[in-house]
């Protein structure tokens, strides 16, 4: 398959690329600094551009299979319009390219998935997090819109543990404490996503 990975630069858009390299996977990565993945530059097609851009990500998007976007913003807590402007430059390429497939990791707690979580989690999103979980609802919610073959993923809070493979997802998991899930099961669920249908136009909550 050929992937345009998001988000390429961050921990898990790079584990995102590892298994997708080992599966044999065609790789495209679209990035403001590509000098970030000099060393895979043997091994993937990289492209310098802007995530939030429709003309750069179109001209990434060209010939793609499929899209994944592990886009973050580190340990900022200011989204500074980032998910929202980069649903709509994706959404609008993704016309103009015919790319259909989307995996697009958003964060539990965003949208829907707050009346499931816990009181901790619940206070931690209306106060710390609630400027970049506004702004993920709206890019969110334009991907459901989009009528684009999407998977919106929801992930715990991130680690930076390896791969178990013994995760739980599912449409709804009721939450408890602070639940986490490593970024490399997360790529690897991603990853698996877009390979298949069972999880096309469905939330995909995911946690240990």
């Amino acid at each position: 398959m050929r992937l345009l990975v998001l988000g390429a630069t961050g921990p898990t858009g790079r584990a995102l690329i590892d298994v997708a390299l080992k599966s044999g996977d065609a790789v495209t990565a679209l990035a403001r600094n590509p000098a970030a993945l000099g060393e895979l530059s043997d091994r993937v097609t990289i492209v310098q551009g802007d995530a939030t851009s429709e003309r750069e990500v179109a001209g990434a998007m060209r010939g793609q299979d499929a899209v994944i976007s592990a886009l973050g913003r580190g340990n900022s807590l200011s989204a500074d319009t980032l998910f929202s402007r980069a649903a709509t430059a994706v959404i609008a390429a993704a016309g103009q390219e015919n790319v259909s497939r989307l995996v697009w990791m958003s964060s539990f707690g965003v949208g829907d998935t707050f009346a499931s979580a816990g009181l901790v989690q619940k206070f931690l999103f209306r106060t710390m997090m609630r400027g970049i979980y506004a702004d993920k609802a709206i890019a969110d919610a334009a991907i459901r819109a989009s009528g684009l073959d999407w998977t919106l993923v929801y992930p715990g809070a991130l680690t930076k543990g390896p791969a178990k493979g013994a995760y739980r997802v599912a449409d709804r998991i009721a939450m408890k404490g602070l639940p986490n899930i490593s970024r490399a099961d997360v790529a690897g669920f991603m990853h698996r996503a877009a390979h298949d249908r069972e999880w096309i136009r469905r939330n995909a909550v995911i946690v240990d």
